[in-house]
């Protein structure tokens, strides 16, 4: 499992490339970005708008702890495609329905072309919403999947300025996958819960000089 910042690399102009890193491209607006971030407006929309921006509640955190798990092994441009399509299949990723999902529900999902059909994906996701309605009721954290998830932040943030020096997993997270596979959730392993933090804002990977360093309000 690797975040966007390893998923993607694509071919840029030289002359579009910034003297400050070799990995941030100047945009038409001016606004630099890593090269996974510039050539795709998929991409550069969600990099613009949402990548590492703070994610605090219950379903957005299940959404895309699901995503991520069924991005392992695939391009993560592919999961952005579909992600509609997944939310229509997964019921708007709201963690009571999703547990309530049962063999019917897995079929239909495996008949699905629209999303990723993959068994084992799919029936993790229908476990982790479980685990998720468990953890509501469980004594520690107080606050459910959110608490949990954000209760493991790291005290400090990186400040790569190559893509190269962005790490893929931390201290951090590997202490909370093994916590999430404790609760019960599968496909969660250190590499993934580490794109999982980067995506809703528990570390800043984004390069510095690139436009949205420090945009999230956290660090």
């Amino acid at each position: 499992m690797e975040s966007p910042t390893a998923r993607h690399a694509h071919g840029t102009p030289s002359s579009a490339v910034s003297a400050d890193s070799p990995d941030l491209i100047r945009g038409d607006d001016g606004r630099l970005r890593p090269s996974w971030a510039s050539s795709d407006a998929l991409l550069r929309e969600y990099y613009d708008t949402e990548w590492g921006m703070p994610v605090r509640d219950e379903r957005g955190l299940f959404e895309r702890l699901s995503l991520e798990a069924f991005q392992s092994g695939l391009s993560w441009a592919i999961i952005l495609r579909k992600r509609e399509a997944f939310r229509s299949a997964f019921a708007g990723f709201n963690p009571e329905a999703v547990a309530s999902f049962g063999s019917d529900d897995v079929e239909r999902l495996l008949a699905d072309a629209r999303i990723v059909r993959n068994r084992a994906k799919i029936l993790a996701t229908i476990g982790n919403a479980r685990a998720t309605l468990e953890l509501r009721s469980g004594p520690t954290p107080p606050g459910g999947l959110a608490e949990l998830l954000w209760s493991f932040q790291p005290q400090t943030t990186p400040e790569p300025s190559t893509m190269a020096e962005i790490p893929t997993q931390s201290p951090e997270s590997a202490a909370l996958a093994k916590e999430l596979k404790r609760r019960g959730f599968r496909f969660v392993g250190p590499t993934t819960v580490y794109a999982l933090m980067e995506a809703v804002g528990m570390v800043d990977t984004h390069l510095v000089g690139s436009w949205r360093r420090g945009s999230s309000g956290v660090w």
